[in-house]
């Protein structure tokens, strides 16, 4: 069996160091898989076994490594942000003028925020791409409102002088 991976000293000596540096389990799982072979000449079922992979993994990262050598380890990070209108740095620069006038105690609203970062991108967004924007640099709702804004102040206070029915003083005459 023709063997791709050389055990030789360079080459175990940096899969040894960069094993140490290793930033995420599957960058570590990867670099032990190239070292157990390099090392100790395991077959790919015995790699396998050891790291809790498929046979079949293994000679994929093998392969993989004959063709793309220590670019293999460098793994790129599921997730991210790939259909953002506007990147961390911009949108804090669109919020800067809003954090200065909350901090001097100003009100602000939704509606505002949204205009403006309207006229910034040049596109419409809906109002809860604006709110997930203000949760991702940590703005939150503090107060909340002391009343209801359809609330009948004079029929509330009424409500508060008449006594319940059945009590003594409110029963029903009779």
């Amino acid at each position: 069996m023709k063997s791709l991976i050389v055990g030789d000293r360079p080459t175990v000596e940096r899969l040894a160091e960069r094993l140490k540096s290793a930033s995420s389990r599957t960058e570590y799982q990867r670099i032990q898989c190239m070292l157990i072979r390099a090392t100790l000449g395991s077959s790919a079922a015995e790699i396998a076994q050891l790291l809790g992979w498929s046979t079949a993994t293994v000679h994929v990262m093998h392969s993989r490594w004959a063709k793309e050598g220590e670019a293999l380890f460098d793994v790129r990070e599921r997730g991210g942000r790939h259909h953002q209108h506007l990147s961390a740095e911009q949108e804090q620069e669109l919020l800067a003028p809003f954090v200065a006038r909350a901090q001097a105690g100003g009100l602000l609203t939704v509606a505002e925020i949204q205009q403006a970062y309207q006229e910034r991108t040049g596109k419409t967004v809906a109002r809860s791409t604006v709110y997930r924007l203000l949760e991702r640099h940590g703005w939150r709702k503090l107060v909340p409102r002391p009343r209801h804004p359809k609330a009948d102040v004079q029929a509330q206070a009424a409500l508060k002088k008449t006594p319940p029915r059945g009590t003594p003083r409110g029963l029903a005459p009779g």
